[in-house]
């Protein structure tokens, strides 16, 4: 995961990262967590949108980045942790159910490159705690993040 980020972010001047999700249905407010963690550098800022990413899109568009990451709880059908970054034209509507609207189907509003940084949850109901394993596959994300050499 480092390289291929390493490699998408390189390429960029300006990127966005935006953490969605719902921080009271457990695992799915992941996206949230790691978009607290980020440290800001030049070049880069953090955007929390929650549940509601569809209310964001004119905003993101008028940030203008180069490269738009979304950080969220998705389901690729993998064990609990397991995540992956994937372009948002490749993500079939796998994202968890706290949005009124695919995140595909958002992503056509995008008017920058758009990729999804998803983990796998192992719970999405109700509660404040994430799951041990998805939590640790957030704080390696974290630590990748900000210790990239870019």
């Amino acid at each position: 995961m480092k390289n291929k980020l390493f490699q998408l972010l390189s390429g960029h001047n300006f990127t966005l990262f935006a953490g969605i999700g719902n921080a009271l249905k457990s695992d799915d407010g992941v996206g949230i967590y790691i978009s607290r963690q980020i440290i800001p550098r030049p070049g880069w800022e953090v955007l929390i949108v929650e549940s509601g990413i569809e209310k964001f899109v004119g905003k993101i568009n008028s940030l203008a980045p180069d490269l738009l990451i979304l950080l969220d709880a998705t389901d690729f059908g993998r064990e609990p942790g397991f995540y992956d970054l994937v372009p948002l034209q490749q993500v079939r509507d796998y994202t968890a159910n706290t949005h009124t609207v695919s995140l595909s189907r958002v992503g056509e509003f995008f008017e920058m490159e758009t990729c999804l940084l998803g983990i796998q949850p192992a719970d999405v109901t109700f509660g404040e705690i994430i799951t041990a394993p998805v939590k640790a596959s957030a704080d390696e994300l974290i630590e990748i993040i900000n210790n990239l050499k870019i």
